[in-house]
């Protein structure tokens, strides 16, 4: 199969919705990451995308729609607290869990009586669904487990020869998937961290919880299970106070010719004096954006990626440590 990378437009929307209608896969730009898009309703074009991808069967999915989509054809009971987050934060990085109607492939949801829905805002995102004119069924652009894809080029270089096109939206600005919210109860409660933050959600909702899953229970986001955002190098993780620890670390495989980089934000890389960094810049915003780019561009690079964590872990941090952690853990 030959992969090509398209430029957005009516031509390559048309060929997109032949691909999706005959139960294939395509990949699109959204403003967090490249998702891999297939049709809900398809059960053998949902499974596909878990075979394209390597990824275990107990990992649901993410529906998408465009803007303008009636969710009621596809979930019931939407608490006032849901509308109200969809009215200050939609289009965008949040991704809100209701329950199904059963109406799309029980394979999104991997069994479970709920489905995740999401409405991204990314230009090329909305154009691509509201072409197709269906809930698309999508998880990242990549290799599972691998780093997710934040260019066209990251997903062509997991994807090439198992998918046919990659819609071409440029580099995302967001940089790590949506936050995922369970509104199936009073009180909302978010399963997986992203770039609309618990305060965010609080202060619409008037309260907000962040949900510990259990050992042994199914796991009712993507995120939530197995290794993920992982480079095709060696990797660690030291806290913001082991900064030193890091620096020996360095300096130990440096000093033994192996090809090594630090991982931090832009005040810690002014303390790693002639080391080479990999600088993910200064604030929340653009240490989320950075961050997948950076993973990628040290694995092309260097044999070790020694990551050290930023100081302030609230807010949008608490998505980037959760992927740090995930991207850097042995299992």
């Amino acid at each position: 199969m030959i992969t090509r990378i398209l430029t957005i437009d009516e031509n390559s929307l048309k060929l997109s919705k032949k691909i999706i209608d005959g139960g294939g896969a395509v990949a699109f730009p959204t403003e967090t990451v490249y998702g891999l898009g297939a049709n809900a309703f398809d059960d053998n074009a949902v499974k596909n995308i878990f075979t394209v991808k390597g990824r275990p069967n107990d990992n649901p999915l993410i529906v998408h729609v465009h803007k303008d989509y009636d969710i009621t054809n596809l979930v019931t009971e939407i608490p006032d607290y849901a509308v109200k987050l969809a009215q200050a934060y939609l289009p965008g990085p949040l991704t809100m869990v209701y329950k199904s109607k059963g109406k799309v492939s029980s394979a999104v949801s991997c069994g479970l009586d709920t489905l995740a829905v999401r409405v991204p805002e990314h230009e090329g995102a909305q154009k691509f669904l509201k072409y197709v004119r269906l809930p698309i069924a999508a998880p990242s652009a990549n290799i599972s487990k691998h780093v997710s894809p934040v260019t066209a080029e990251h997903v062509y270089a997991d994807l090439n020869g198992r998918i046919e096109v990659i819609l071409d939206g440029g580099k995302c600005s967001g940089g790590i998937e949506s936050t995922v919210l369970d509104c199936t109860g009073e009180v909302p409660a978010i399963l997986r961290s992203g770039l609309i933050t618990r305060e965010m959600i609080s202060e619409i909702a008037g309260d907000c919880l962040v949900y510990t899953p259990k050992n042994g229970e199914q796991v009712r986001s993507p995120g939530m299970k197995y290794k993920h955002y992982s480079p095709n190098c060696e990797t660690m993780l030291f806290e913001f106070g082991e900064f030193e620890k890091a620096l020996i670390a360095y300096d130990k495989y440096a000093n033994n010719n192996i090809k090594v980089c630090l991982l931090c934000d832009a005040r810690t890389c002014g303390l790693s004096g002639s080391r080479e960094c990999l600088n993910l810049g200064d604030n929340g915003k653009d240490i989320a954006s950075n961050l997948y780019y950076k993973l990628r561009e040290g694995e092309e690079k260097f044999q070790i990626i020694i990551a050290v964590a930023p100081e302030i872990d609230d807010g949008i941090m608490a998505g980037v440590m959760n992927r740090l952690t995930k991207a850097c853990r042995n299992q």
